[in-house]
């Protein structure tokens, strides 16, 4: 088979961290007879700061036809956080109707937790968030700015297809791994958008009889991610319930270096897009010690997606043959000292 990804390496670590690890990706796909071009595009904040936008007019026409999208990083300290967002990440997850966010959290052997008592093996979940609408949903402005009675309004958005789409892609993987799944709410404060959620969760879990249905207020959820995380298998939530929730997965787990994210367009007719949840770490850029790991799971996830399994099991066990190894480079994050083209250059020997 034959694949163009849309390769976007973006802000801080991206650009260094994509640029190691696309020889890997190239390596797996040449052994499994894979044809695969990477193609660049340089968007992000330095366009921005150039050009006064983070991606060109036509941006999404440009890399609509590609079967995948590979992002490296959002994020500048001099730009703000709302500008990244809205400029690239934002748009490409809307308008490529990206509505389902896969993070898995895995304490793989080799990696120490926070957590006291816990040990490769013993943590593995993972999350299905709502991508496209709910609390990130771009609804809502500003009135009488810089006078004592400004009002900011921020409206969220939960429809029946957004909100079924999400749940029926958690209730699958449910299906195929311990047939347990968690649903986050806030129905006690959210009368109108939360109740509505765990509405949708009872009528769409008469579908799935065979898995079994937990339902958590957030609060709760993020305790219990701490205090007893072996016991959740597949967790979903809103938008922005699954971005907190999937932080603290990342480092109950050993690090945010480790943790990879794809947002998944689910009929096929868009591309979907994988990135690392780390961000873009502007106080390590340019040092050559970023983690690479989240990346080479990303594409790993990548791979599985376009229905290439191999390339990408050979990539998950080159983490895992890595990350167990003592005598193994270790990154920074982890307690040692490897640089980002150590840890590449051990990944690409276990493949």
């Amino acid at each position: 088979m034959s694949y163009e990804i849309a390769t976007i390496p973006g802000d801080g670590i991206g650009p260094e961290v994509v640029e190691a690890t696309l020889p890997l990706f190239e390596r797996v796909a040449e052994a499994q007879n894979i044809d695969v071009e990477f193609t660049r595009y340089g968007w992000g904040s330095e366009r921005y700061l150039e050009e006064g936008a983070m991606m060109p007019d036509d941006g999404l026409e440009r890399i609509e036809d590609s079967d995948a999208i590979l992002l490296g990083a959002v994020g500048h300290p001099d730009v703000p956080d709302h500008v990244t967002l809205h400029g690239l990440l934002l748009p490409i997850r809307k308008q490529f109707n990206q509505q389902v966010c896969k993070r898995p959290s895995i304490l793989f052997e080799g990696v120490e937790s926070p957590l006291r008592g816990y040990e490769g093996g013993d943590v593995e979940f993972v999350v299905y968030r709502e991508n496209t609408e709910g609390e990130y949903a771009d609804v809502g402005g500003r009135e009488h700015v810089g006078f004592d009675h400004e009002v900011a309004v921020q409206s969220a958005v939960f429809t029946r297809q957004g909100t079924e789409a999400i749940l029926r892609a958690a209730f699958e993987a449910a299906q195929e791994r311990e047939g347990h799944l968690t649903s986050i709410t806030k129905s006690n404060a959210q009368a109108y958008s939360m109740v509505f959620w765990d509405d949708v969760v009872e009528e769409v879990r008469e579908d799935y009889p065979d898995v079994e249905v937990e339902s958590l207020l957030v609060d709760a959820a993020s305790m219990d991610l701490i205090r007893r995380p072996e016991e959740f298998d597949v967790i979903v939530a809103s938008n922005l319930f699954g971005d907190v929730l999937t932080d603290i997965g990342a480092i109950v787990t050993g690090s945010m270096g480790l943790a990879p994210s794809g947002n998944i367009n689910r009929s096929g007719t868009y591309p979907s897009m994988f990135e690392p949840v780390h961000g873009s770490a502007p106080d390590i850029t340019g040092q050559g010690v970023a983690n690479p790991t989240a990346t080479v799971l990303s594409g790993a996830m990548l791979f599985e997606e376009l229905g290439e399994n191999q390339a990408s099991e050979a990539l998950w066990n080159a983490v895992r043959d890595v990350l167990a190894d003592e005598s193994a480079p270790t990154p920074p994050d982890l307690g040692g000292s490897a640089s980002t083209e150590e840890m590449v250059e051990a990944f690409e020997e276990r493949v």
